[in-house]
């Protein structure tokens, strides 16, 4: 029940910020973290990543499966992540895990090379709820638009 308050806050608190437009990266952490479950010391990694999202400089879902993600706490700072290409995960043996494997920044031309960005906590993300609650802000958004007199 107290996650239901929390995820409905969430939604609510975010629902008046996307009138102005597209979520911020602070935003959509919020809105991740509150479809986010406790902290996990791993998951299985299969090679290839079905897809990420930057959220800030210091956090970012990754895809493992279509309806498997899990939120990403960076331990500081991750360099250029806002606008990346394309990142790489370290992994041993097919599991990434909190505290020991990083996030590498992909792209931005030959010769650059970028700090590898430790990963600080792992959370396995409601990939379900969270894509609802996508979807209730988007059509809040149209809604507040078709109600807003000055876009005429």
């Amino acid at each position: 029940m107290k996650r239901l308050a929390m995820v409905l806050f969430a939604v609510a608190a975010l629902a008046g910020c996307a009138t102005t437009g597209k979520l911020s990266s602070s935003e959509r952490l919020q809105l991740y973290r509150a479809h986010a479950g406790a902290p996990v010391k791993d998951f299985q990694y299969f090679g290839s990543l079905n897809g990420w999202t930057e959220l800030g400089d210091s956090a970012l879902a990754v895809w493992t499966k279509p309806n498997e993600a899990w939120l990403l706490n960076l331990s500081g700072p991750c360099m250029d992540l806002s606008y990346a290409p394309a990142i790489s995960v370290t992994n041993m043996m097919g599991r990434v895990s909190a505290k020991f494997d990083r996030v590498i920044v992909l792209g931005g031309g030959p010769g650059l090379t970028r700090m590898p960005c430790r990963i600080d906590t792992i959370q396995p993300l409601d990939v379900k709820a969270l894509r609802t609650s996508e979807k209730e802000l988007r059509e809040a958004k149209i809604e507040e638009r078709a109600e807003d007199p000055s876009r005429d």
